[in-house]
């Protein structure tokens, strides 16, 4: 085949998106040594990426050679009889392979101007569409400013199924803040159409973190692991089990200084947050895994993303211990979560591992004659329920009550209730809530609109550009539903009311979580909003639905939270009362039921 051909073969497989053209370009910035990066996007990245670095440059011949395929600098010298293949598992640099810029100048009009340091001028090199230029003498800060423009003009085929210019810039700002992550050290500026997406200074660590994920709740984690062929290393920052967010947008994984998306990692997140973080959120975190580089292959993605580890299960061993200490886990939590008895039951009976232990004393607050079942006199107090568990009186069960009557709250979270017929009636108040909010919400809504209630001090919601900009674009589809904000300054909104059904949340995760879930539509192709909504009333309506659901997580009543009898009661009248009240917005189960045989069944009676 000819190289041009070729090399836009090479294109589509290194190039998929403006977003793989950025990452390839702020890559070879960073292996230069570069300590200041900057990034200008026009039109998402299909009009013109401009990056500009002050790293080490390249003279005119160097230029040359760069743009030819398989041309690199990176893996070392040649070997006397044939290319050394030892640097293949060394590898130190970002980049390797010399496939990226001949790949953007196949599928694009790309223009390279460079200055070494120790050079009087620079010089500029042209590629278009596989055509080159030769260099010429050009006037040049130190450093190289690489300019991609008419992205896939000479691939038209590729182009026709980007996305809109918007979710592209989007896209192409996150593949910066991922290396922005990654190289603290390094002060990084990115621009979409003249708009600052943000403008970080060369910082620490911790301060890095902070001023891209913003929060405080950030727990510090440090974990070492002795391996065979050397060791691993996990530092970083993780967000407290409280701090979660829709999607796992709010992760950053940084292997040896290369933003990943592996799944053996994410995998030992998600592990490590199980018993602390409800289903289907996901943690906010900057995890750094430093480990020796022949142990780990990152040849095995054309975008790097993903890796190969020598020893997949001491990395997950060492994320889900790490995690777990600064989770307050570590070597006592299942001592911790075996409760008051000491032991922990699971559907086989006791978890190896665990005696029967003595019960500790009561608190002295915990035995009141308010919480004491009647009947059981002087020899219930043993047994008496802690502050979790509070008997809530003597109910009388009726048979036109399904759910029964409520008898007590356990663990603050579930309502046990007993029926007429002698069923024992567990109920997840949160979950069960979360329907009820919802249900609420679209009847409401196919009525016409959302009840709204006006806040009496507006809340100011800080949120990335991009964050913002999905909200605002969507806030005639919001208003709809009870939510109305309105722009205020850069990267903030302000809530002016909320939807009556919600009672009082907390804006701010709700916000988040709301441009997290337009964020995931408009990576799909729904990206027009406007006061209609999206592009066809089937999509709408999907996105109306799982907007609605992210409403009623955030306004029901959460675990933690203590009922008072009638409250309980009245969660399980309105439950019978509810469609599909059986199971929660995200498909769990609201209520479980024993029936008298199953009880009697599990303690062998039958």
């Amino acid at each position: 085949m000819p190289d041009g051909l070729v090399n836009q073969i090479a294109a589509g497989e290194v190039i998929e998106r403006p977003a793989a053209a950025v990452k390839e370009l702020v890559e070879n910035a960073l292996d230069a040594g570069a300590t200041r990066i900057a990034v200008s996007l026009h039109a998402g990245g299909l009009d013109r990426i401009e990056v500009v670095d002050n790293g080490a440059g390249m003279t005119a011949d160097q230029l040359v050679l760069a743009v030819q395929r398989h041309c690199t600098s990176k893996l070392g010298s040649p070997a006397a009889d044939g290319f050394d293949a030892a640097p293949l598992v060394h590898i130190a640099t970002l980049g390797f392979r010399g496939e990226a810029l001949p790949s953007i100048g196949a599928a694009a009009r790309l223009s390279l101007t460079s200055r070494p340091a120790h050079a009087a001028h620079g010089h500029v090199i042209r590629v278009e569409g596989g055509h080159t230029t030769p260099p010429l003498p050009a006037a040049a800060a130190c450093g190289t400013v690489a300019v991609v423009a008419d992205l896939f003009y000479a691939t038209p085929a590729r182009r026709k199924f980007l996305k809109s210019p918007r979710t592209e810039g989007e896209q192409a700002e996150l593949a910066v803040r991922r290396l922005a992550f990654a190289w603290p050290d390094v002060a990084f500026r990115c621009e979409l159409d003249g708009r600052v997406a943000f403008d970080l200074p060369a910082q620490s660590l911790p301060a890095r973190v902070a001023a891209l994920l913003g929060g405080d709740a950030l727990l510090p984690i440090d974990a070492t692991r002795e391996t065979p062929w050397g060791v691993l290393r996990l530092h970083g920052l993780a967000g407290a089990p409280h701090w979660h967010r829709a999607t796992q947008a709010g992760q950053s994984l940084v292997v040896n200084g290369r933003p990943v998306t592996d799944p053996v990692l994410r995998t030992a997140v998600r592990v490590a947050y199980r018993d602390v973080l409800m289903a289907g959120r996901h943690p906010v975190l900057a995890l750094y895994l430093v480990v020796p580089r022949p142990s780990v292959d990152v040849n095995v993605h054309p975008a790097k993303t993903e890796l190969r580890f020598q020893d997949p299960a001491a990395i997950r061993a060492l994320v889900i211990g790490g995690l777990g200490r600064a989770l307050g886990g570590g070597a006592s939590a299942d001592v911790a979560d075996a409760g008051a008895n000491g032991v922990r039951l699971t559907p086989y009976g006791r978890r190896p591992g665990f005696g029967w232990a003595r019960p500790p004393a009561p608190p002295s607050d915990a035995i009141t004659p308010g919480l004491v079942p009647p009947g059981f006199g002087e020899a219930a107090l043993p047994f008496a329920a802690p502050p979790s568990a509070r008997y809530a009186g003597p109910a009388v069960p009726r048979p036109e009550h399904p759910l029964g009557a409520a008898v007590a709250q356990v663990l603050d979270t579930y309502v046990l209730a007993v029926t007429a017929a002698g069923s024992l009636v567990i109920v997840d108040q949160h979950a069960a809530h979360e329907r009820l909010v919802q249900e609420r919400l679209q009847a409401q809504l196919q009525a016409g609109a959302v009840a709204s209630q006006a806040l009496l001090l507006p809340a100011v919601v800080d949120l990335a550009p991009a964050a913002q900009r999905r909200l605002l674009d969507a806030a005639g589809l919001l208003r709809r539903l009870g939510l109305e904000i309105e722009a205020f300054g850069p990267g903030a909104v302000l809530v002016r009311a909320l939807p009556a059904a919600l009672g009082a949340p907390e804006p701010g995760p709700l916000l988040h979580d709301l441009a997290d879930e337009l964020s995931a539509d408009s990576d799909q192709g729904g990206d027009q909003w406007g006061e209609a909504g999206c592009r066809t009333p089937v999509a709408l309506q999907a996105r109306l639905d799982a907007i609605v659901a992210r409403l009623a997580c955030h306004g029901s009543i959460r675990a933690g939270r203590r009922l008072q009898p009638a409250e309980m009661d009245a969660l399980l009248r309105q439950m019978e009362t509810t469609p599909r009240a059986s199971t929660c917005s995200h498909g769990r189960p609201t209520v479980l039921t024993l029936t008298r045989a199953e009880i009697e069944a599990l303690f062998g009676r039958r």
